[in-house]
């Protein structure tokens, strides 16, 4: 037998937090997932590989006759 019965209070701020924490534990992991599918996508093209038609992009246009 406890030496002090729990409040009601206690139980409900309990639950709460209960909630709270799986609440966030979900964004994480939901976080998590979003983070490592964007880093294992094959389509990811770096800035120093050219692209899909074969020609690096340039990062300026280059003016002739000037």
């Amino acid at each position: 037998m406890p030496l002090a019965h729990e409040h009601e209070i206690h139980r409900r701020r309990f639950s709460r937090n209960a909630g709270l924490g799986v609440v966030l534990g979900a964004f994480v992991v939901l976080i998590f997932v979003l983070t490592f599918v964007k880093v294992t996508q094959q389509s990811m093209v770096f800035p120093d590989q050219p692209t899909t038609s074969g020609t690096p992009s340039a990062p300026f246009e280059v003016q002739e006759g000037q």
